[in-house]
């Protein structure tokens, strides 16, 4: 889905901003048959999208575009994918900024305006068409926002394609030009969305492109005749790029590849309007254009893949005495503690995708018997050398026994249990297992430094990272750990992928906090970026799924007769 912007105050922004919403119908599963969930792509230009918890209401940061320096007409590439549920109602708030720094903080920005509607708003308006006004400046006549809607084709396909191009006009008034590449896909309205910006080639009228990879998905939505419109542009350090041309093509034309077919004159309508000679400016070519099928998480499982999960817990003092009703691990008679309804809801979805159901458990942060050592990695079943559990009802047990024999103490230090995954996951680096570990805590973490470099070691590894926060603190350190709007890093090295994600469990619960108001929502979330996390392990390192076994069939029976 993709929208547009208008505002009316230009001194900010001008009225070529452009937003964007995708979506698709019916992705229907029938393990949850009760959710008929749609795919949503967003984009939005100068804004940062959130959307809102369930039980609470807090709005959280759901994306934000990449910014683009010195214009007043920013066109996004960067779109955002949702789940649409029909049955619930999901609440969004578009932020709109003007970027004046490299600051990821919202506060050191001029805040525009802001939009608020809900996913079914837009999926259900005319022609999945909503225009809204933009509000939150008093006095001011902030503009209007158009959000569309279009169905996400389920397409796997992508494609490695690169282009050159030859005598493009020339721009620069001391050199020659510095030309890039703009492509749109054209929607089922006539409008076109941007999909995709090559690099710049510095100061030539011949440049090459470097190759690049697109899914055919963003390309032209699966559809094969869908016209693609690509603009050629002469870059300017002040963000007025220079319009060289234009030409359109399909997808069915390119791929036919290196041929006649696919060199393209680049049009200036403007110049050849005033021009009785001009012919064109310049030309571009289609150097080479390669098909590839995009392997899914659920290919490798198919394969054999194993997921291996292993839970820690969070042991800390932070957490409140075990005998006092205010304690997250309070040991109440008659219902779960927050620890316990976290890890049971949580636990339920994951051993889902655990082939042998037995899970390593491990505490943190706790004084253990019979000596009072401090231990930031210990088993909860009290057997070190085996600290598996069967099941979800095997690490509660082992957890409620620990809380009546251990110590509640600290520091909160998360490095020694990631250190103890990433020890099993650097053993098994073929593909043939993938480690999953989920840390609950209260999110109070006093080793922030190692724990980050324990991030960016691990971030090379066949592992990733759930991290559930219970309790009411503010979890901005482990919003920092999850990596989304900044990359983590420790002493100047970057993570080599994103490997963590952060739910805080308070956006799941009802007011009383005694019940989880949809497990089916805390399910995607908990899990949401572990396909794409493991999927970029296996990328990297080339490994592609095994094939599938076949089918099973029972084997035949043949009567055997005495005589």
């Amino acid at each position: 889905m993709w929208a547009r912007c208008h505002y009316s105050h230009p001194p900010q922004l001008d009225g070529g901003g452009r937003f964007g919403n995708m979506a698709s119908v019916g992705e229907f599963n029938s393990l949850s048959a009760s959710i008929p969930a749609t795919r949503v792509e967003v984009s939005v230009s100068f804004c940062v999208l959130y959307t809102q918890g369930i039980g609470n209401k807090e709005w959280r940061e759901f994306g934000r575009t990449e910014v683009i320096d010195n214009t007043l007409n920013p066109d996004f590439v960067r779109k955002f994918i949702m789940d649409y549920f029909f049955e619930e109602r999901e609440n969004l708030r578009f932020d709109l900024y003007d970027v004046d720094s490299k600051s990821p903080n919202l506060s050191k920005h001029d805040f525009l305006g802001q939009v608020f509607c809900t996913l079914g708003e837009i999926v259900g308006s005319q022609g999945s068409r909503l225009e809204k006004a933009i509000e939150g400046i008093p006095g001011k006549k902030c503009g209007t926002i158009i959000l569309t809607a279009e169905e996400l084709n389920c397409c796997r396909d992508s494609v490695l394609m690169q282009f050159c191009a030859n005598k493009l006009d020339k721009k620069d008034f001391f050199g020659k030009s510095d030309p890039f590449l703009v492509f749109y896909r054209s929607n089922e309205d006539g409008s076109f969305t941007i999909c995709h910006k090559t690099e710049v080639v510095k100061n030539t009228l011949n440049p090459v492109w470097q190759a690049f990879k697109i899914s055919v998905r963003a390309l032209c939505n699966g559809d094969y005749d869908r016209t693609i419109k690509i603009e050629v542009y002469d870059w300017e350090r002040d963000g007025s790029h220079d319009f060289i041309g234009e030409f359109t093509t399909s997808y069915r034309e390119m791929s036919r590849g290196q041929s006649q077919f696919n060199v393209y004159e680049v049009i200036n309508p403007k110049k050849k309007g005033k021009k009785k000679k001009y012919i064109n400016s310049g030309t571009v070519t289609l150097l080479s254009f390669l098909i590839e099928t995009e392997v899914s998480f659920l290919d490798y499982i198919k394969g054999g893949t194993q997921i291996n999960f292993t839970v820690a817990i969070d042991f800390t003092a932070s957490n409140g005495n075990p005998a006092q009703p205010t304690s997250l691990h309070y040991m109440n008679p008659y219902q779960l503690n927050a620890y316990g309804m976290a890890l049971k809801a949580v636990g339920e979805i994951i051993q889902d995708y655990d082939s042998d159901k037995m899970f390593p458990a491990l505490g943190f942060g706790a004084k253990l018997p019979p000596d009072g050592r401090v231990s930031h990695e210990f088993a909860l079943n009290g057997n070190p050398q085996n600290p598996y559990c069967s099941g979800i009802d095997g690490v509660m047990e082992a957890y409620y026994r620990s809380l009546k024999s251990v110590q509640l103490y600290g520091p909160t230090n998360f490095a020694p249990v990631i250190s103890h995954v990433a020890r099993y996951a650097s053993s098994v680096k073929d593909g043939s297992q993938y480690f999953v570990l989920l840390i609950i805590t209260d999110g109070v973490i006093s080793d922030m430094a190692q724990t980050k470099e324990s991030i960016v070691n691990a971030s090379k590894l066949p592992m990733s990272i759930i991290i559930v926060g219970v309790g009411p603190a503010e979890f901005d350190a482990m919003e920092e750990l999850d990596g989304d709007v900044v990359r983590i890093s420790s002493r100047g090295k970057y993570a080599e992928r994103d490997i963590v994600q952060f739910v805080p469990f308070r956006d799941y619960i009802d007011r009383s906090g005694n019940h989880v108001l949809s497990m089916a929502r805390l399910a995607k979330d908990v899990l949401a970026e572990i396909p794409d996390q493991f999927l970029s392990y296996m990328r990297a390192r080339g490994i592609k799924p095994s094939p599938a076994p076949p089918p099973y069939t029972p084997p035949l029976h043949v009567l055997q007769t005495q005589i």
